[in-house]
Protein backbone atom coordinates (compact mmCIF):
# COMPACT_ATOMS: atom_id res chain seq x y z
CA UNK A 1 0.00 0.00 0.00
CA UNK A 2 0.86 3.43 -0.39
CA UNK A 3 1.38 5.88 2.48
CA UNK A 4 -1.95 7.62 1.31
CA UNK A 5 -3.70 4.25 1.45
CA UNK A 6 -2.34 3.02 4.57
CA UNK A 7 -3.42 6.75 5.91
CA UNK A 8 -7.19 6.27 4.54
CA UNK A 9 -7.26 2.52 6.32
CA UNK A 10 -5.90 3.65 9.73
CA UNK A 11 -8.28 3.86 12.54
CA UNK A 12 -8.87 7.65 13.78
CA UNK A 13 -10.38 9.18 16.99
CA UNK A 14 -11.47 12.39 16.62
CA UNK A 15 -12.27 14.88 19.40
CA UNK A 16 -13.16 18.47 17.84
CA UNK A 17 -15.23 18.34 14.66
CA UNK A 18 -18.40 21.05 14.94
CA UNK A 19 -21.90 19.14 13.59
CA UNK A 20 -22.58 22.97 11.65
CA UNK A 21 -19.16 22.94 9.88
CA UNK A 22 -19.56 19.31 8.38
CA UNK A 23 -22.13 19.16 6.33
CA UNK A 24 -22.24 18.04 2.74
CA UNK A 25 -22.52 20.87 -0.06
CA UNK A 26 -25.60 18.81 -1.46
CA UNK A 27 -27.59 18.56 1.75
CA UNK A 28 -27.26 22.20 2.41
CA UNK A 29 -29.00 22.85 -1.09
CA UNK A 30 -31.64 20.58 -0.59
CA UNK A 31 -32.35 21.14 2.58
CA UNK A 32 -32.58 24.86 1.89
CA UNK A 33 -35.52 24.22 -1.09
CA UNK A 34 -37.13 22.31 1.47
CA UNK A 35 -37.10 24.94 4.18
CA UNK A 36 -37.53 27.37 1.79
CA UNK A 37 -33.90 29.22 2.67
CA UNK A 38 -32.85 31.86 -0.27
CA UNK A 39 -29.92 32.99 1.05
CA UNK A 40 -27.17 30.38 -0.53
CA UNK A 41 -24.02 31.70 -2.24
CA UNK A 42 -24.13 29.12 -5.04
CA UNK A 43 -27.14 26.90 -6.54
CA UNK A 44 -24.90 23.85 -6.66
CA UNK A 45 -22.90 21.10 -4.56
CA UNK A 46 -19.51 22.05 -6.30
CA UNK A 47 -19.89 25.93 -6.67
CA UNK A 48 -21.31 25.75 -3.17
CA UNK A 49 -18.57 23.69 -1.85
CA UNK A 50 -15.67 25.81 -3.25
CA UNK A 51 -17.73 28.89 -1.84
CA UNK A 52 -17.48 27.37 1.89
CA UNK A 53 -13.60 26.95 0.96
CA UNK A 54 -12.03 30.08 -0.34
CA UNK A 55 -14.48 31.81 2.27
CA UNK A 56 -12.44 29.89 5.01
CA UNK A 57 -9.78 30.80 3.14
CA UNK A 58 -9.76 33.87 2.62
CA UNK A 59 -8.67 36.06 5.60
CA UNK A 60 -11.75 38.02 6.44
CA UNK A 61 -13.47 37.10 10.21
CA UNK A 62 -16.56 38.59 8.26
CA UNK A 63 -17.06 36.19 5.37
CA UNK A 64 -15.67 32.85 7.79
CA UNK A 65 -18.64 33.68 10.36
CA UNK A 66 -21.04 34.03 7.33
CA UNK A 67 -20.68 30.48 6.37
CA UNK A 68 -21.87 29.53 9.59
CA UNK A 69 -24.85 31.61 8.88
CA UNK A 70 -25.55 29.24 6.28
CA UNK A 71 -25.38 26.12 7.80
CA UNK A 72 -27.34 27.19 10.97
CA UNK A 73 -30.10 28.22 8.56
CA UNK A 74 -30.79 25.14 7.20
CA UNK A 75 -30.65 22.99 10.83
CA UNK A 76 -33.40 24.66 12.93
CA UNK A 77 -35.99 21.55 11.79
CA UNK A 78 -35.79 17.96 13.52
CA UNK A 79 -35.71 16.38 10.09
CA UNK A 80 -32.91 18.81 9.53
CA UNK A 81 -30.60 17.98 12.75
CA UNK A 82 -31.30 14.23 12.15
CA UNK A 83 -30.38 13.93 8.61
CA UNK A 84 -27.12 16.93 9.24
CA UNK A 85 -26.39 13.92 12.12
CA UNK A 86 -26.80 10.89 10.32
CA UNK A 87 -24.67 12.12 7.65
CA UNK A 88 -22.03 13.06 9.84
CA UNK A 89 -22.04 9.66 11.26
CA UNK A 90 -21.62 8.04 8.22
CA UNK A 91 -18.60 10.48 6.44
CA UNK A 92 -16.48 9.99 9.25
CA UNK A 93 -16.95 6.39 9.34
CA UNK A 94 -16.45 6.30 5.68
CA UNK A 95 -12.92 8.42 6.39
CA UNK A 96 -12.12 5.51 8.90
CA UNK A 97 -12.73 7.28 12.40
CA UNK A 98 -14.06 4.44 14.68
CA UNK A 99 -14.55 6.97 18.04
CA UNK A 100 -15.91 10.89 17.36
CA UNK A 101 -16.91 13.66 19.33
CA UNK A 102 -19.15 16.14 17.20
CA UNK A 103 -20.18 19.24 19.02
CA UNK A 104 -23.14 21.72 18.67
CA UNK A 105 -24.61 24.52 19.93
CA UNK A 106 -28.26 23.63 20.93
CA UNK A 107 -28.83 27.09 21.39
CA UNK A 108 -28.35 28.04 17.67
CA UNK A 109 -30.71 26.00 16.27
CA UNK A 110 -33.92 27.37 18.06
CA UNK A 111 -35.34 30.00 15.29
CA UNK A 112 -38.29 27.83 13.77
CA UNK A 113 -39.72 26.75 17.47
CA UNK A 114 -37.24 23.49 18.13
CA UNK A 115 -36.50 23.49 22.22
CA UNK A 116 -33.08 22.63 23.54
CA UNK A 117 -34.87 19.12 24.29
CA UNK A 118 -35.82 18.68 20.84
CA UNK A 119 -32.92 19.42 19.10
CA UNK A 120 -30.87 17.42 21.30
CA UNK A 121 -33.16 14.48 20.52
CA UNK A 122 -33.03 14.32 16.71
CA UNK A 123 -28.88 14.74 16.79
CA UNK A 124 -28.79 11.94 18.88
CA UNK A 125 -31.39 10.11 16.83
CA UNK A 126 -29.09 11.10 13.67
CA UNK A 127 -26.02 9.33 15.32
CA UNK A 128 -27.89 6.55 16.10
CA UNK A 129 -28.83 5.89 12.48
CA UNK A 130 -25.52 6.70 11.16
CA UNK A 131 -24.04 4.05 13.60
CA UNK A 132 -26.30 1.78 12.25
CA UNK A 133 -25.91 2.74 8.69
CA UNK A 134 -22.03 2.62 9.13
CA UNK A 135 -22.01 -0.46 10.69
CA UNK A 136 -23.74 -2.07 7.78
CA UNK A 137 -21.32 -0.82 5.31
CA UNK A 138 -18.34 -2.03 7.27
CA UNK A 139 -17.39 0.68 9.02
CA UNK A 140 -17.85 0.15 12.44
CA UNK A 141 -18.03 3.61 14.55
CA UNK A 142 -19.00 4.95 18.20
CA UNK A 143 -20.67 8.70 18.06
CA UNK A 144 -20.68 10.67 21.35
CA UNK A 145 -22.23 14.51 21.55
CA UNK A 146 -20.60 17.36 23.28
CA UNK A 147 -23.34 19.75 24.03
CA UNK A 148 -21.82 23.64 23.30
CA UNK A 149 -22.56 26.87 24.88
CA UNK A 150 -21.89 30.53 23.38
CA UNK A 151 -19.22 32.53 25.23
CA UNK A 152 -20.99 35.70 24.38
CA UNK A 153 -24.57 34.42 25.32
CA UNK A 154 -26.09 34.12 28.85
CA UNK A 155 -27.09 29.95 28.48
CA UNK A 156 -24.28 28.52 29.44
CA UNK A 157 -25.70 26.95 32.69
CA UNK A 158 -28.72 25.71 31.36
CA UNK A 159 -26.43 24.11 28.28
CA UNK A 160 -24.79 22.25 31.04
CA UNK A 161 -27.66 21.38 32.54
CA UNK A 162 -29.09 19.65 29.35
CA UNK A 163 -25.85 18.08 28.90
CA UNK A 164 -25.97 16.62 32.49
CA UNK A 165 -29.26 15.33 31.89
CA UNK A 166 -28.42 13.62 28.35
CA UNK A 167 -25.11 12.09 29.73
CA UNK A 168 -26.33 8.56 29.52
CA UNK A 169 -28.24 9.14 26.14
CA UNK A 170 -25.32 10.11 23.70
CA UNK A 171 -23.85 13.26 25.33
CA UNK A 172 -20.63 13.29 26.54
CA UNK A 173 -19.90 16.80 27.69
CA UNK A 174 -19.80 20.36 27.78
CA UNK A 175 -18.34 22.86 25.49
CA UNK A 176 -18.21 26.46 25.50
CA UNK A 177 -17.18 28.50 22.25
CA UNK A 178 -17.27 31.66 20.55
CA UNK A 179 -14.78 34.45 20.22
CA UNK A 180 -12.33 34.38 23.08
CA UNK A 181 -11.37 38.05 23.39
CA UNK A 182 -13.86 39.94 25.13
CA UNK A 183 -15.13 36.74 26.44
CA UNK A 184 -13.59 35.00 28.82
CA UNK A 185 -14.07 31.68 30.19
CA UNK A 186 -14.97 33.02 33.76
CA UNK A 187 -18.18 34.79 32.84
CA UNK A 188 -19.46 31.45 32.79
CA UNK A 189 -18.06 29.95 36.18
CA UNK A 190 -21.47 29.08 36.64
CA UNK A 191 -21.50 26.66 34.47
CA UNK A 192 -18.40 25.06 34.99
CA UNK A 193 -18.90 24.63 38.94
CA UNK A 194 -21.87 22.60 37.99
CA UNK A 195 -20.55 20.53 35.53
CA UNK A 196 -17.48 19.70 38.24
CA UNK A 197 -20.24 19.17 40.96
CA UNK A 198 -21.65 16.77 38.42
CA UNK A 199 -18.79 15.28 37.78
CA UNK A 200 -19.27 15.52 34.50
CA UNK A 201 -16.61 16.15 31.09
CA UNK A 202 -16.22 19.51 29.75
CA UNK A 203 -13.63 21.27 27.65
CA UNK A 204 -12.86 24.71 26.53
CA UNK A 205 -12.06 26.83 23.33
CA UNK A 206 -9.08 28.32 24.70
CA UNK A 207 -5.19 29.53 23.00
CA UNK A 208 -6.23 29.63 19.41
CA UNK A 209 -7.61 33.55 18.69
CA UNK A 210 -6.19 34.59 22.50
CA UNK A 211 -3.05 34.05 24.33
CA UNK A 212 -1.70 32.52 27.36
CA UNK A 213 -4.86 34.26 29.81
CA UNK A 214 -7.57 32.55 27.91
CA UNK A 215 -5.84 28.91 28.30
CA UNK A 216 -4.75 29.49 32.25
CA UNK A 217 -8.68 30.53 32.74
CA UNK A 218 -10.05 27.56 31.33
CA UNK A 219 -7.72 25.61 33.15
CA UNK A 220 -6.78 27.03 36.82
CA UNK A 221 -10.04 28.97 37.07
CA UNK A 222 -12.75 26.71 35.34
CA UNK A 223 -11.28 23.51 35.57
CA UNK A 224 -11.65 22.44 31.74
CA UNK A 225 -10.43 18.53 31.53
CA UNK A 226 -9.14 19.36 28.12
CA UNK A 227 -8.46 22.55 25.60
CA UNK A 228 -10.22 23.07 22.42
CA UNK A 229 -6.90 23.96 20.00
CA UNK A 230 -4.30 25.27 22.74
CA UNK A 231 -1.81 26.32 20.12
CA UNK A 232 -1.11 29.43 21.72
CA UNK A 233 0.42 27.45 24.75
CA UNK A 234 3.64 27.72 22.72
CA UNK A 235 3.74 31.63 24.32
CA UNK A 236 5.38 29.72 27.02
CA UNK A 237 8.22 28.12 25.90
CA UNK A 238 11.52 29.69 25.26
CA UNK A 239 13.81 28.38 22.60
CA UNK A 240 17.36 28.46 22.45
CA UNK A 241 16.61 31.42 24.84
CA UNK A 242 14.28 33.06 22.58
CA UNK A 243 10.70 33.08 22.52
CA UNK A 244 9.12 30.91 20.56
CA UNK A 245 7.69 33.29 18.13
CA UNK A 246 10.75 35.09 17.11
CA UNK A 247 12.09 32.34 14.82
CA UNK A 248 9.28 29.63 14.30
CA UNK A 249 10.56 27.25 12.01
CA UNK A 250 13.91 27.26 13.90
CA UNK A 251 11.91 26.78 17.27
CA UNK A 252 9.94 23.58 15.17
CA UNK A 253 12.70 21.90 13.98
CA UNK A 254 14.15 22.90 17.29
CA UNK A 255 16.07 19.59 19.36
CA UNK A 256 13.40 19.30 22.81
CA UNK A 257 16.64 19.39 24.89
CA UNK A 258 16.65 23.03 23.63
CA UNK A 259 13.32 24.15 25.13
CA UNK A 260 12.59 25.85 28.23
CA UNK A 261 8.76 25.18 29.12
CA UNK A 262 7.18 28.06 31.46
CA UNK A 263 5.01 27.23 34.36
CA UNK A 264 1.40 26.94 32.44
CA UNK A 265 3.38 24.71 29.57
CA UNK A 266 5.31 22.84 31.99
CA UNK A 267 1.52 21.96 34.21
CA UNK A 268 -0.52 21.61 30.95
CA UNK A 269 2.56 18.98 29.89
CA UNK A 270 2.48 17.25 33.53
CA UNK A 271 -1.14 17.31 34.34
CA UNK A 272 -1.66 15.70 30.98
CA UNK A 273 -4.02 18.14 29.44
CA UNK A 274 -4.79 17.30 26.17
CA UNK A 275 -4.67 19.72 23.16
CA UNK A 276 -7.40 19.51 20.59
CA UNK A 277 -5.65 20.98 17.83
CA UNK A 278 -6.79 21.14 14.13
CA UNK A 279 -4.24 22.03 11.64
CA UNK A 280 -5.72 23.28 9.17
CA UNK A 281 -8.31 25.15 10.57
CA UNK A 282 -6.00 26.53 12.74
CA UNK A 283 -3.83 27.80 9.57
CA UNK A 284 -6.81 29.56 8.18
CA UNK A 285 -7.43 31.07 11.55
CA UNK A 286 -3.66 32.69 11.60
CA UNK A 287 -3.08 30.35 14.54
CA UNK A 288 -0.36 28.42 12.57
CA UNK A 289 1.83 29.43 9.70
CA UNK A 290 1.24 26.27 8.20
CA UNK A 291 0.81 22.49 8.93
CA UNK A 292 4.38 22.61 7.97
CA UNK A 293 5.05 25.38 10.83
CA UNK A 294 2.51 23.87 12.66
CA UNK A 295 3.33 24.19 16.43
CA UNK A 296 2.15 20.59 17.17
CA UNK A 297 5.26 19.03 15.41
CA UNK A 298 7.15 20.45 18.73
CA UNK A 299 4.91 20.32 20.93
CA UNK A 300 4.23 16.10 20.21
CA UNK A 301 7.78 16.13 20.45
CA UNK A 302 8.19 17.64 24.00
CA UNK A 303 5.57 15.03 24.68
CA UNK A 304 2.11 17.31 25.14
CA UNK A 305 -0.99 14.89 24.61
CA UNK A 306 -1.29 16.58 21.43
CA UNK A 307 -4.73 15.52 18.95
CA UNK A 308 -5.48 16.06 15.74
CA UNK A 309 -8.57 17.01 14.88
CA UNK A 310 -10.56 18.61 11.92
CA UNK A 311 -12.60 21.21 13.18
CA UNK A 312 -15.00 22.24 10.60
CA UNK A 313 -14.84 19.76 7.55
CA UNK A 314 -16.59 21.63 5.16
CA UNK A 315 -14.79 25.10 5.45
CA UNK A 316 -11.51 23.97 5.87
CA UNK A 317 -12.63 20.86 2.84
CA UNK A 318 -10.76 18.56 4.80
CA UNK A 319 -11.27 15.02 6.78
CA UNK A 320 -9.21 13.27 9.24
CA UNK A 321 -6.90 11.32 6.63
CA UNK A 322 -6.60 14.98 4.73
CA UNK A 323 -5.55 15.83 8.04
CA UNK A 324 -3.11 12.85 8.94
CA UNK A 325 -2.16 12.96 4.93
CA UNK A 326 -0.52 16.89 5.32
CA UNK A 327 1.37 16.48 8.79
CA UNK A 328 2.57 12.97 6.77
CA UNK A 329 3.63 14.99 3.87
CA UNK A 330 4.54 18.84 5.20
CA UNK A 331 5.69 17.94 8.90
CA UNK A 332 7.64 14.52 8.41
CA UNK A 333 5.00 12.38 10.23
CA UNK A 334 5.36 8.71 10.94
CA UNK A 335 2.71 6.38 10.49
CA UNK A 336 3.60 5.68 14.30
CA UNK A 337 3.46 9.43 14.80
CA UNK A 338 -0.64 9.12 13.71
CA UNK A 339 -0.93 5.61 15.78
CA UNK A 340 0.55 7.61 19.29
CA UNK A 341 -2.19 11.30 18.72
CA UNK A 342 -4.88 8.69 18.29
CA UNK A 343 -4.41 6.65 21.30
CA UNK A 344 -3.69 10.10 22.84
CA UNK A 345 -7.52 11.59 21.41
CA UNK A 346 -8.69 7.66 22.72
CA UNK A 347 -7.21 8.06 26.14
CA UNK A 348 -8.87 11.75 26.38
CA UNK A 349 -12.08 10.92 25.03
CA UNK A 350 -15.24 11.79 27.69
CA UNK A 351 -16.52 8.35 27.88
CA UNK A 352 -15.87 5.92 30.84
CA UNK A 353 -12.01 3.83 30.98
CA UNK A 354 -12.95 0.76 30.20
CA UNK A 355 -14.97 1.95 27.00
CA UNK A 356 -11.84 3.69 25.90
CA UNK A 357 -9.38 0.82 26.44
CA UNK A 358 -11.51 -1.56 24.68
CA UNK A 359 -11.24 0.52 21.52
CA UNK A 360 -7.62 1.30 21.91
CA UNK A 361 -7.10 -2.72 22.54
CA UNK A 362 -9.91 -3.78 20.13
CA UNK A 363 -9.13 -1.43 17.22
CA UNK A 364 -6.38 1.12 17.39
CA UNK A 365 -3.70 -1.17 18.25
CA UNK A 366 -4.50 -3.79 15.94
CA UNK A 367 -5.60 -1.79 12.74
CA UNK A 368 -2.02 0.48 13.37
CA UNK A 369 -0.39 -2.86 13.66
CA UNK A 370 -1.89 -4.65 10.06
CA UNK A 371 -0.39 -1.19 8.69
CA UNK A 372 2.54 -1.05 9.99
CA UNK A 373 3.61 -4.70 9.57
Amino acid sequence: MTTEERIARAPKALLHDHLDGGLRPQTILEIADEVGYAGLPAGDAEALGDWFRESADSGSLVRYLETFDHTLAIMQTADGLRRVARECVVDLAADGVVYAESRYAPEQHLTQGLELEDVVEAVNAGFREGEQEAAEAGNPIRVTALLTAMRHAAKSTEIAELAVRYRDRGVAGFDIAGAEAGFPPTRHLDAFEYLRRENAHFTIHAGEAFGLPSIWEAIQWCGADRLGHGVRIVDDLMVKGRPFGDDVAAAIAADPADVHLGRLAAYVRDMRIPLEMCPSSNVQTGAAESVALHPISLLKRLRFRVTVNTDNRLMSGTSMSREMGLLVAEAGWSLEDLRWVTINAMKSAFIPFDERLAIIDDVVKPGYAELLG
